[in-house]
């Protein structure tokens, strides 16, 4: 087998145990691995460290599977998805889950695997080189786990140029469903597996959606970046008198609007605007329209770290902006789903904005993924969405 050793300065974080090695942190390479293939890790000196996945195209140069000597198989997966199905059961049954979040990449020992479960449906995306280098392995570990299951791989995220890979989606097991619903909190949601954001749907905001429904009684909400619309579904559910939603997609809004009627809901309260959120919300404050609640879920800002500053001051100036359209006592619940945004600089970032504003501002409750979106212990990078109720005067 290929090996790799790493420079003395680089061991500490290996025997902690963190899932990533760094190019510069590689001090020689044995032996002509391919894109993905498992490699020894070892230290300058020869000892033995770890079994990983080599990436020369990343920085990432090699993402580790194992820090015990077994083979990287399907057994391997095997017993790797069966934890993650272990770790979910409670959180699944007391939620009464039809979708949720299956693996979480290295948090559950599987670098580059993601995969949520939608009722009878698996969608999964391999976004390292290591991951599709497995894929077999993969596949057949998933189908063994979940003989019943259809596998719908969305393998189309950008971040697979970073390994050298071109995107990949489609059906891999089963059958394509001609449409898939899942359920949480009693909210029914249409899922699109194929063409969708991500794997279709955020199942990572399902806790702070529930948050939500108690700010809204009698209240107007204006949910900024809707997507297919489930801030709103909640917030209607919760006794809100009007809810706008706003998103650039069309397709998003017509699942959106098809989730109203799916949840028996009144389809009067809503609206369903197809804008640019940062121009409509300056076209609110020009016109001196207001809101009780808002919700302020974007995109990821933060890509690298050489995009932060921009992302700082793109975060403060939309939530800004919202802070002058809320009434006062008003409630502006917002997000970063930046993994290299963290918490304390978003809270400061939220607390300038409110400066910036002309408006006085409370914390008054933090929100974060859900449940099902474990953090390993070793890996802090699975921490990526924070989130803060905030109340503005």
């Amino acid at each position: 087998m290929p090996s790799i050793s790493i420079l003395p300065d680089r061991e500490k974080n290996l025997k902690r145990k963190h899932p990533w090695i760094f190019s510069k942190g590689v001090s020689k390479v044995e032996g002509e691995p391919s894109d993905g293939e498992t490699v020894d890790v070892l230290s300058e000196n020869g000892t033995w460290l770890a079994k990983g996945a080599y990436s020369p195209h990343s920085q990432i140069r090699v993402r580790i599977w194992s820090f015990e000597k077994r083979p990287i198989n399907k057994q391997f997966f095997i017993e790797k998805i069966n934890r993650a199905k272990l770790i979910r059961k409670p959180i699944i049954q007391r939620g009464g889950l039809t979708g949720y979040r299956l693996l979480c990449a290295e948090s559950d020992g599987l670098p580059g695997v993601t995969a949520d479960v939608y009722n009878d449906t698996i969608v999964i995306q391999l976004l390292s080189c290591g991951a599709e280098y497995q894929r077999d392995n993969i596949f057949e570990a998933l189908k063994q786990c979940f003989p019943d299951f259809n596998i719908f791989e969305r393998s189309d995220a950008d971040v697979r140029s970073k390994e050298g890979l071109k995107k990949s989606a489609g059906l891999v097991h089963g059958k394509m469903p001609k449409q898939v619903i899942i359920e949480e909190n009693g909210i029914k949601a249409i899922v699109d597996i194929a063409q969708g954001h991500k794997t279709g749907y955020y199942v990572d905001q399902r806790d702070s959606r529930a948050a939500l429904e108690k700010y809204v009684k009698g209240k107007s909400v204006l949910n900024c970046f809707c997507y297919t619309g489930t801030f709103g579904l909640y917030a209607l559910r919760g006794g809100a008198k009007k809810v706008v939603q706003v998103d650039a997609s069309e397709d998003a809004l017509n699942i959106a609007a098809k989730n109203v009627e799916l949840n028996k809901l009144d389809m009067n309260k809503m609206s369903l605007l197809k804008k640019d959120v940062f121009k409509l919300l300056r076209e609110y404050r020009d016109n001196g329209t207001k809101f009780d609640v808002i919700v302020m879920d974007p995109p990821k800002f933060a890509e690298s770290k050489a995009k932060l500053k921009d992302a700082c001051r793109g975060y403060k100036d939309i939530n800004m902006l919202a802070m002058k359209l809320l009434n006062p006592g008003g409630y502006l619940l917002t997000f970063s789903c930046s993994g290299l945004m963290e918490t304390p600089l978003f809270q400061k970032i939220i607390a300038d904005a409110a400066l910036d504003a002309g408006r006085d501002m409370v914390f008054v409750e933090r929100l974060s993924q859900a449940q099902d979106h474990v953090v390993g212990s070793a890996y802090p990078e699975g921490f990526y969405l924070k989130g803060f109720v905030c109340q503005v005067f």
